[in-house]
């Protein structure tokens, strides 16, 4: 086996540290505001169209709620189901991928709502300083 050969046949070892590493656009997207919201909103409701995920997700701009859809999808995160009726219906859910990782940040999301009186608390002290 050649080199070039072995080098795809090998799993790929992320490094967030690393510049150039992939792993960075990956995190760049599974923690976004709108990333974290929406492996949430797929965790707690399985499967949800566009216009539901647009009115769970207050705020988010149609553009960007597209754009997120699009890069977890392409990440392996969310899965999108497009059934041929007119109008169009398209659905989506988290794959298996992204139950494992809508996990943690779910975790880490409770736990910003359970603390963030100490964070506000926090936030007020150093900006009377």
């Amino acid at each position: 086996m050649n080199d070039q050969a072995s080098l795809h046949n090998r799993p790929v070892q992320g490094n967030v540290f690393a510049g150039p590493c992939p792993s960075r656009g990956v995190l760049k997207h599974v923690c976004s505001q709108w990333g974290v919201l929406l492996l949430i909103a797929l965790k707690e409701n399985r499967v949800m169209r566009f216009s539901e995920l647009r009115r769970k997700l207050d705020g988010v701009s149609e553009k960007m709620l597209a754009q997120s859809l699009q890069a977890l999808t392409r990440d392996g995160f969310i899965e999108r189901t497009a059934y041929p009726v007119v109008p169009p219906h398209v659905e989506y859910s988290l794959s298996a991928m992204g139950e494992e990782v809508a996990d943690h940040v779910s975790q880490l999301a409770g736990w910003i709502e359970d603390n963030l009186h100490r964070v506000v608390e926090q936030q007020q002290k150093n900006d009377s300083n």
